[in-house]
C-alpha cells in the first residue's frame, strides 16, 4: 500500500509540474515555469529515491 501511495504522489507531483510549465508558458510567467520545473525535478528525485529504497540500495 505504501508503494502505491508513493507512486501516486510522485505522478501527481510530476503532472502538477507539467501543468505549471504549460500554464506559465501560456501566460508568459517565468516564475510559474520555474516552479513547474522545480516540481518536475523534485518528482524525479523522489521517484528515484523511492525505487532505490525499495530495492535496498540506499
Amino acid at each position: 500500500m505504501r508503494s502505491l501511495l508513493t507512486t501516486v504522489g510522485v505522478e501527481a507531483l510530476f503532472v502538477l509540474g507539467v501543468l505549471a510549465v504549460v500554464l506559465g508558458g501560456a501566460d508568459d510567467s517565468p516564475g510559474l515555469q520555474g516552479i513547474g520545473g522545480f516540481l518536475i525535478v523534485a518528482s524525479v528525485v523522489l521517484g528515484v529515491r523511492a525505487v532505490r529504497r525499495r530495492r535496498g540500495n540506499a
